[in-house]
């Protein structure tokens, strides 16, 4: 007699969070300018999610700013992930990265002439990803609605639901 599937775990990253994950799961989230960035390293049963919501970490931190404030940062949430991944043994070559967020969801003035920060997010984020050597696999960048991710870390398969 076989025993019938769990239902796998589900997490939600909110805003600012990383969530990194040694057990399959779903991770979920709901991106609008934020960027949603998945990482699957297969051989390790590895699978990450980050969704920070700003491009740069800030040249001169409060003096009280902690690694869960910075992982509201593009850049650093990037960095702090890449950091785990090594320590945790996987190479970049091996990390499966998939892309998506960063849409323009709120009305700008002189849109045209000022990048939005969900351009400024896809940016940094193609930027970083590329600085330590990571290949993104897949992307669903920019456009002017929300979406809501469903990232399964046993399949590395992403579910992109687009909102309104």
């Amino acid at each position: 007699m076989t025993m019938p599937e769990r239902p796998l775990t589900e997490v939600y990253v909110q805003p600012g969070e990383s969530c990194l994950i040694k057990e399959p799961a779903i991770l979920r989230t709901v991106l609008g300018s934020c960027v949603g960035i998945a990482f699957l390293i297969p051989r390790l049963g590895i699978g990450a999610l980050c969704h920070p919501m700003l491009p740069a970490y800030p040249q001169n931190p409060p003096a009280d700013s902690t690694p869960a404030t910075g992982r509201r940062y593009v850049d650093f949430a990037i960095r702090d992930l890449a950091g785990q991944f090594t320590q945790l043994g996987a190479r970049p070559s091996e990390v499966q990265v998939k892309l998506f967020g960063g849409a323009d969801v709120l009305p700008t003035a002189n849109a045209s002439s000022r990048p939005t920060v969900g351009r400024l997010n896809c940016e940094a984020a193609l930027r970083v990803l590329n600085e330590f050597g990571f290949a993104i696999a897949a992307s669903s960048l920019g456009g002017t609605s929300g979406i809501n991710v469903h990232f399964n870390t046993s399949t590395g398969e992403v579910l992109l639901r687009r909102l309104g």
